[in-house]
């Protein structure tokens, strides 16, 4: 950030009064510029014994599959976005959204949730981010051609889950990708 959004002037780095961490601060006008994490909502639609994942037509990670997520945009809730993701996505309804996934994503500066849900119909296509869209049994998830961790997670603990028919709402921080490959 170089600008003031308020007034146009320089801003510059420093901790402010009563502060304990770098922040953007106008020079100017003293307005303090926040930068906060991201949300990304989500949604794991389920259909009977499947689940459906959409093919990302967009970067990152074009062609892998994912669950229809995006970031949540002012003025609606998290289950709001989660829903809207998806029916931008895979152009499906849900219905009996609970919340079930959330992911801390430090390093990004982002947070994912997911809320597990039912598909009110069958009535699904690709959306505009999306190359496909399509019912997953169990054994015949992609594992490979998943586009983050963050879905392969959220997928392997529905799997889990259901077995018990128990779907508690949990909570995982994620490590940067370096440190995942530095675990292999």
């Amino acid at each position: 950030m170089k600008f003031c959004n308020q007034c146009g002037g320089e801003v510059e780095q420093r901790m402010p009064a009563g502060d304990n961490r770098l922040r953007y601060v106008c020079s100017a006008c003293e307005v303090i510029h926040y930068q906060n994490p991201r949300i990304v909502a989500g949604c794991l639609p389920v259909w009977g014994d499947q689940v459906l994942l959409c093919r990302r037509a967009i970067e990152p990670r074009r062609g892998f599959w994912t669950l229809p997520a995006g970031f949540m945009e002012n003025g609606e809730t998290m289950q709001q976005a989660a829903q809207r993701e998806t029916l931008e996505e895979a152009c499906a309804r849900v219905r009996n959204a609970s919340l079930y996934m959330l992911f801390d994503l430090p390093h990004i500066d982002q947070v994912y949730l997911f809320f597990r849900a039912e598909l009110a119909d069958l009535d699904f296509a690709p959306g505009c981010e999306s190359l496909e869209v399509r019912l997953f049994d169990e054994a015949d998830i992609p594992w490979s051609e998943l586009a983050f961790p963050t879905i392969g997670r959220t997928l392997e603990c529905f799997f889990a889950d259901r077995v018990q028919q128990t779907f508690p709402v949990r909570n995982e921080g994620v490590p940067p990708l370096r440190a995942l490959r530095q675990q292999v």
